[in-house]
């Protein structure tokens, strides 16, 4: 690739060795398909009378009426059908029944249905069959939303199709494609056409099926400029709306911390995509370790969702999400307790509504839609001059996906100044999140660490890497540079990295219930190659384990150390114990 005037100019054959991509083909093969898997219909339609949810989200805009999501799916689909009728009767005793859930499917489940047994798993819900779908959906008349690791995947036209036949109307999760690797898969040209198949699946159906996308799950949590988050977001509606004609319905919510710019991002993505939108998640990032302060986080972002909503109604459900989530996955009570709490709030915010001044978030729409719309521009003339077919989603979304967002921001945001950069919520967050944790660090430790920089490698185990660049930003801080071991790394390659760089320490950031596997393999990986290094890991510890008999997951930090790892609460033990071996290491030398 060669430097153009306005980013690299794009060679083709490098980012498609493989040659053409028939997307098309995929597409009419889904078309096809819809001729004998068409939704079904669930309790929910049945109930509102509707053919759609999005007919509903349209209903339930024109009367000014909040709509609510709830996350659910533990890994026994008895316990998930139970949650399902349980959370809906004791909010609807209430008269808050929710509208929809959001059935949290295993990472896993991406895999095909015959590859999926011998394949590594994490904690979620692993539906077997279509009738496993329809079972589920059938306990409560609440939307079924299948957001996660349907689209985007390899298990993409199997998956869609039983969620179709379970009634659902709601499928996602297309981000997910543009950034998430399953452990041990390479066939990325495989996933694009299985993807775009599943589209048009949805496509030929009798109704509209709304195709769900989680910004937070893409080029959100990796962008730094708003407006170049806009401007992906732009670019996959175009691709989805224009060239596939199907509604696309984005989200967002766990990178935005920010209220101003969270509720800024909200007003531009409804001017440029008016498409009624799923759901926005929870600002996830806010928890702690308490659980009684969440509850002042969880009333701080979704009051921001709900005068959204109340003031200009872009079609989301606003998402309690409950105060333990940042622990451990949340049971029915404190699912049901996050909702009766935003009810509550919900129940007085009209009386607050005469004090709202929105005005400072609106001012930051335009500029956002500036730089969106030059990203955009840019993005898309630099792919047409490459030769890239122009008409084929495969094509455009394979490109997307082997740039990457990193590049992609650093080739084609707008660098002029009459467009100034918009600095993403999590960015700051990371930042402020930064200066709390090294407070807690003792200053002998942090003068010992920079005194011995010792060479440290660290990694994500799936796509989650905000505890990654968090650990990064503080190690910085104190002129320790971090070697960049990868986000949704593979143990070999992890180990790998660790050889390459001479590692002295490897920190991993975890949080789809792989803990223990992944270190037990890792530390096997590193046997190999004759190193023998300490192993940080924090986040989610946890991991549903075969011999304990139960489809709940279990804490792993006890099994952790006793594999002679270190796992860490918080990013200031990490570097606690870091400081003290280095100072160790440093005293015998």
């Amino acid at each position: 690739m060669s430097m153009g005037i306005t980013g690299p100019d794009l060679d083709r054959t490098e980012i498609f060795p493989e040659g053409a991509i028939d997307g098309l083909g995929a597409f009419a093969k889904g078309m096809k398909l819809a001729r004998d898997v068409q939704v079904g219909r669930s309790a929910f339609l049945e109930k509102h009378g509707l053919a759609s949810e999005l007919a509903f989200k349209r209903q339930e805009m024109a009367a000014g009426r909040l709509m609510f999501h709830a996350q659910i799916g533990y890994r026994s689909l008895q316990a998930s059908k139970r949650a399902w009728a349980d959370i809906h009767d004791r909010l609807d005793a209430r008269g808050w029944a929710p509208d929809r859930y959001g059935i949290c499917l295993d990472w896993s489940m991406g895999y095909a249905r015959r590859d999926r047994s011998r394949r590594r798993k994490g904690t979620g819900l692993i539906l077997n069959k279509p009738e496993d779908f329809i079972a589920l959906t059938a306990m409560a008349p609440v939307a079924p939303h299948f957001g996660d690791f349907v689209l985007g995947m390899p298990a993409a036209v199997e998956n869609t199709s039983a969620a179709l036949l379970a009634g659902s109307t709601t499928i996602g999760n297309l981000s997910q494609y543009f950034t998430f690797r399953l452990p041990d898969w390479q066939d990325d040209v495989g996933t694009t056409l299985a993807t775009v198949e599943a589209l048009g699946l949805l496509k030929g159906q009798p109704t509209e099926i709304l195709v769900h996308s989680n910004l937070d799950d893409g080029y959100a949590a990796w962008v730094e400029d708003m407006g170049t988050a806009l401007g992906c977001a732009m670019i996959e509606r175009w691709i989805v709306e224009d060239l596939m004609g199907l509604p696309l319905g984005q989200c967002f919510g766990h990178t935005f911390t920010d209220p101003v710019k969270r509720l800024a991002f909200k007003m531009a993505l409804a001017r440029a995509n008016p498409t009624p939108g799923t759901m926005l998640y929870g600002n996830t990032t806010l928890y702690r370790a308490n659980a009684a302060e969440n509850y002042g986080a969880l009333s701080s972002y979704i009051m921001v969702d709900m005068i959204g909503q109340l003031t200009a109604p872009s079609g989301h459900a606003v998402t309690p999400i409950p105060v333990t989530e940042a622990q451990r996955i949340p049971d029915v009570d404190e699912i049901v307790n996050a909702h009766m709490a935003a009810r509550r709030l919900a129940e007085r915010l009209p009386l607050t509504m005469p004090l709202i001044n929105d005005a400072e978030a609106a001012a930051l729409v335009e500029p956002l839609e500036a730089r969106a719309r030059s990203f955009m521009a840019r993005v898309l003339s630099a792919f047409s001059d490459a030769g890239i077919n122009m008409e084929d989603p495969a094509e455009l979304l394979l490109a997307m996906r082997r740039i990457g967002p990193g590049r992609l921001e650093a080739w084609y945001a707008d660098p002029s100044e009459e467009a100034p950069r918009i600095a993403s919520a999590f960015v700051d967050e990371i930042e402020e999140l930064a200066d709390e944790e090294l407070a807690g660090v003792a200053e002998n430790d942090r003068h010992i660490l920079r005194q011995t920089a010792p060479v440290v490698v660290v990694g994500a185990t799936d796509v989650h890497f905000y505890g990654k660049r968090l650990i990064e930003t503080m190690l910085r801080r104190i002129d320790v540079e971090p070697i960049d071991g990868g986000v949704s790394v593979e143990p070999a390659r992890l180990a790998d990295a660790c050889a390459l760089a001479g590692a002295q320490a490897v920190c991993i950031s975890t949080y789809n219930g792989v803990a223990l596997s992944f270190v037990q393999t890792l530390k096997g990986e590193l046997a190999r190659r004759k190193l023998a290094i300490p192993i940080y890991v924090g986040g989610r510890l946890n991991e549903v384990l075969e011999d304990t008999g139960s489809d709940l997951p279990s804490d792993v930090a006890q099994e952790l150390r006793q594999l002679g790892v270190t796992p860490c609460s918080t990013v200031r033990d990490f570097l606690t114990d870091l400081a003290q071996r280095s100072r160790r290491a440093s005293a015998s030398s």
